[in-house]
């Protein structure tokens, strides 16, 4: 093999199996999975709006076990941001740059990341009371709040690298249309929410495509990560620590 085979551009075949390889080993598998939980809990006896969805539940007895198995599952989950990043530098440009999380812009990263938060929020918390109301939701439990914190920040990593920067990117290099591309991406966002029921796939979802359209008008994914991690931590912090009484009319 020659240095000139070796140094020949990526095939589109091959970006786009590397795509389903990255998808698959990330958020691609959980949404298999989410689909799988959605279906036992249909299926089961009362219906969805009866079942339950833990979120960072207990892996061991001992405490300080199980906060060495939460720790390692949120380094763990994030290996394949690593890989993404790794594969994206293949392309020509630093990749901190294409997803846009090289920290140039830090303070109108986080006014457009909370900017997003209240976007989002307030109507996600609407969404959220009325796939209630009508039982299409499952029961959420929330732990302790060091945990998901990091899980918070872990999550929003994980899908804002993954499902926007990496995913938007490789599509929009395999020549996809814009509106294919918003779709894809914010379809897998909402189906690896599935173990929560519809309500929070169709929420996540609409979420995907306001993202999506986001990165696409300005290639930052900063403002994403800072938006998503809030929105997860005002959800499971905000949620444990409150008084239970304010949220009698969920």
């Amino acid at each position: 093999m020659t240095v000139d085979e070796l140094a020949r551009p990526v095939s589109r075949r091959m970006l786009g199996t590397e795509t389903l390889l990255v998808l698959g080993l990330s958020l691609g598998q959980s949404a298999v999975y989410a689909l799988v939980s959605l279906i036992a809990k249909l299926t089961a006896t009362g219906g969805l709006s009866k079942q339950t969805a833990a979120l960072n539940t207990s892996a061991s007895a001992r405490p300080y076990l199980d906060l060495t198995y939460q720790l390692l599952g949120i380094v763990f989950a994030l290996l394949p941001v690593l890989l993404a990043v790794h594969l994206l530098a293949r392309d020509p440009g630093d990749p901190a740059r294409t997803l846009g999380v090289d920290f140039r812009r830090p303070g109108s990263d986080l006014a457009r990341g909370a900017g997003l938060t209240a976007l989002i929020g307030l109507p996600g918390l609407a969404l959220f009371w009325a796939a209630a109301q009508l039982g299409l939701n499952a029961t959420l439990l929330w732990w302790t709040v060091p945990v998901l914190i990091l899980a918070a920040v872990q999550n929003a990593v994980l899908e804002e690298v993954i499902v926007v920067g990496y995913l938007i990117t490789r599509l929009r290099q395999l020549n996809w249309r814009i509106g294919a591309v918003l779709a894809t991406s914010a379809l897998l966002r909402g189906s690896y929410h599935l173990y929560q029921g519809f309500g929070a796939f169709v929420g996540n979802a609409v979420m995907g495509v306001i993202f999506g359209l986001f990165y696409l008008r300005t290639r930052r994914v900063a403002p994403l990560i800072v938006a998503h991690t809030l929105l997860d931590i005002f959800a499971f912090v905000g949620y444990a620590m409150l008084p239970k009484s304010w949220f009698d009319w969920l």
